[in-house]
């Protein structure tokens, strides 16, 4: 990608990003809005603020402003444009986002430190919750997801929530809970950190 927006005369940065467990907390659609208007609000996830500023602020370079990207962030003024757009386009950003009618927590099975929660596993789980499409024509459920309550490193007892899943027709969770067969991994050891950005790239 930083090859062909260069070749075209367009500035272009790359971020190699760790993706082998979910960004923040969730992964759903009225979920991943909730989570971003948490973040905008100065709340929320570290990681994902820690990634979101670090793509924010390579825009803004690239566009040759100076200001770093927290700093509107921290002030408010993310989240009033934020708002301002939705306005603009003739909604309410204060309009409740829908929630789902029913819930299953998934807990640890064993005492220890979670070393691996697999992003596509929680993917396919809230696909199957109604998140996602299989068929352009299949609807999307909008309070469908998965909620993260713990992050790779965290140490957990056996029974602890690790994920809770949203969704409207319970008939839904075993067939998502499936998809997060061996995609939870709990062991003994500390498992060494990661970093969220692994690289910069450009022309």
């Amino acid at each position: 990608m930083v090859q062909l927006g260069s070749a075209h005369g367009v500035r272009t940065t790359a971020l190699l990003t760790d993706m082998s467990s979910p960004l923040g907390s969730t992964a759903g659609n009225a979920l991943e809005v909730s989570e971003a208007v948490e973040c905008l609000r100065g709340q929320g996830p570290a990681d994902l603020r820690e990634v979101t500023l670090a793509l924010a602020d390579e825009m803004l370079a690239l566009s040759g402003v100076q200001e770093k990207a927290a700093a509107a962030l921290d002030d408010g003024r993310a989240l009033a444009k934020y708002e301002e757009m939705i306005r603009a386009q003739g909604g309410d950003p204060a309009a409740a986002l829908p929630e789902a009618s029913e819930r299953r927590t998934i807990a640890a099975d064993a005492d220890g430190y979670l070393h691996k929660l697999d992003a596509r596993s929680v993917g396919v789980a809230a696909w199957r919750l109604g998140a996602g499409r299989a068929r352009k024509e299949d609807t999307v459920e909008a309070a469908a997801g998965v909620v993260c309550l713990a992050t790779p490193g965290d140490h957990i007892e056996q029974g602890q929530p690790l994920l809770e899943l949203h969704a409207d027709d319970p008939h839904r969770f075993d067939h998502a809970e499936a998809a997060l067969a061996g995609g939870i991994v709990v062991g003994r050891q500390t498992p060494e950190p990661k970093p969220l950005i692994i690289e910069r790239i450009e022309a």
